[in-house]
């Protein structure tokens, strides 16, 4: 147990707001970056260069939870500062990589420490704070991978201007700084044996799984058919063997017994199909702003941002919404058919000729609009209604779910894309991914409905082994 007098929390918390930003902003810098690592490491296909993207995303999903239940076993501060070494040290070895595949392979081991930083970030803060303060930290700690979102893309430009190779550069003083200030300010917390050991092997299971799905995505072009459908059929029986072995293991990676939780399945539901559309729409963004229209990287940055500027303001109306009593699910609903009728209009109005303002900057800010309904009100929806002692188990697997649902979108806005040649062929294949996008977005506003919790409903306690600390519980029903 910490000592909460005896520690400054000002700097603990702009150290632990800095781990969540850093995991954060590379889920988002990269896609900005995608174009100039293609032409730097030429005779690699679109499918072969999503592997930048997904390699990050799959891991990370993986072993989010697994990493925080570690921490909590054996310290929290521990598993921070091995998170922040790892990722810092692999953002080096990705800044030097000498080939494509070096560069996968680096931006694995740097998902590994990003899996690491939120859950001990997200821990150690509740240690640091008394009750009465943890809402409003959990709220900046939440805020700035938000602002990592946001900020992805315009920053990623800016760096990429000079190199792509920046992209990952500018994480090693931040996070050399980043450890010498976490020795110094943050202090150590943990549950020790009563916190069990995860399942480990049932995380490596689960992202053999996704991985083979998103390979038989993206390679659905360059394979012959049953080579692809013995990847899924793979994917399948892999994935099907995580979920028995779920069954089975007394701390699994995803319990089955919250998914029997209404709101929880189907905010996870929704968050995954959302983010499969989300994921897609923002490549398909970045590649048309580059490929077809040819703007700069800092170009291409600047004209995503105004999508994510409008997440704040919205984020806030969603919040009032549902505090004046409109349910969860419509709000959601609200946001996701928003999202497809962005993409609609992008799909139908984009030329070869670039006009920003006219053909895709609507687009973007009805978009950025709707991801500001959804996305917030999923996630702080996701647990109304899960048990005491799951709260902060549900935020994670929901977090998972986010971040399966990225790789997937990734897998599929290449896969419909192609290898087109020519303009009109290229004009097809993107019409065709952002009509794909629009319908993810529709079965997400469905989905979205069924979240609407029943308060009249008392909650029941679930089976399970693990008992999640007080605190936790309370930080996570903070961000809601």
């Amino acid at each position: 147990m910490v000592q909460q007098s005896q520690v400054r929390s000002g700097p603990a918390l702009a150290v632990l707001c800095v781990a969540s930003f850093m995991a954060g902003l590379d889920l988002f810098i990269v896609n900005v970056a995608f174009d100039d690592i293609g032409r730097d490491f030429r005779g690699e296909s679109l499918a072969d260069l999503s592997w930048v993207l997904n390699g990050y995303a799959i891991v990370f999903a993986a072993l989010l939870v697994p990493l925080g239940r570690l921490a909590d076993r054996y310290g929290r501060k521990s598993g921070l500062l091995a998170g922040l070494v790892v990722f810092t040290l692999a953002s080096q070895a990705c800044a030097a990589a000498p080939s494509l595949w070096w560069l996968v392979a680096f931006r694995v081991l740097q998902a590994v420490g990003a899996a690491a930083l939120i859950p001990t970030s997200l821990g150690l803060l509740l240690a640091v704070f008394p009750p009465g303060r943890r809402a409003g930290a959990v709220r900046i700690w939440s805020a700035s991978s938000a602002l990592a979102a946001a900020a992805g893309p315009a920053l990623g430009g800016v760096l990429v201007d000079a190199s792509w190779r920046w992209v990952f550069e500018v994480n090693v003083p931040i996070g050399l700084l980043a450890v010498l200030l976490a020795l110094r300010c943050v202090p150590d917390s943990r549950e020790g044996a009563a916190a069990r050991v995860p399942d480990l092997p049932g995380a490596a299971v689960l992202t053999a799984g996704i991985a083979l799905l998103a390979l038989a995505l993206v390679k659905i072009n360059d394979w012959p058919a049953q080579r692809v459908l013995l990847a899924v059929a793979a994917a399948v029986v892999v994935l099907g063997g995580f979920w028995a072995r779920s069954v089975r293991h007394p701390s699994p990676v995803i319990e089955p017994s919250l998914l029997a939780v209404r709101t929880f399945f189907w905010s996870n539901a929704a968050i995954l199909l959302f983010t499969v559309a989300f994921a897609a729409n923002l490549l398909l963004g970045v590649l048309w702003m580059q490929q077809i229209w040819h703007y700069s990287a800092i170009r291409t940055g600047l004209g995503v941002a105004p999508g994510p500027l409008m997440v704040p303001p919205m984020a806030l109306i969603a919040g009032k919404l549902a505090a004046r009593g409109v349910p969860v699910g419509r709000i959601t609903a609200a946001g996701c058919l928003m999202c497809a009728l962005s993409v609609a209009l992008i799909a139908t109005g984009l030329g070869q000729t670039p006009a920003y303002a006219s053909e895709l900057l609507p687009g973007w800010l009805i978009g950025g609009t709707g991801v500001g309904l959804a996305l917030p009100t999923i996630l702080s929806a996701s647990a109304a209604d899960l048990p005491d002692g799951r709260f902060a188990t549900g935020s994670a697997v929901v977090n998972m779910s986010r971040q399966v649902g990225s790789v997937l979108g990734v897998s599929l806005a290449v896969a419909v894309l192609g290898a087109p040649r020519g303009y009109d062929d290229a004009h097809t294949g993107y019409v065709h991914a952002w009509l794909v996008v629009g319908a993810f977005m529709v079965a997400a506003a469905a989905a979205g409905l069924g979240m609407s919790p029943r308060r009249s409903r008392p909650r029941q306690s679930l089976p399970g082994p693990e008992h999640i600390p007080e605190r936790e519980q309370e930080a996570v029903a903070g961000t809601s």
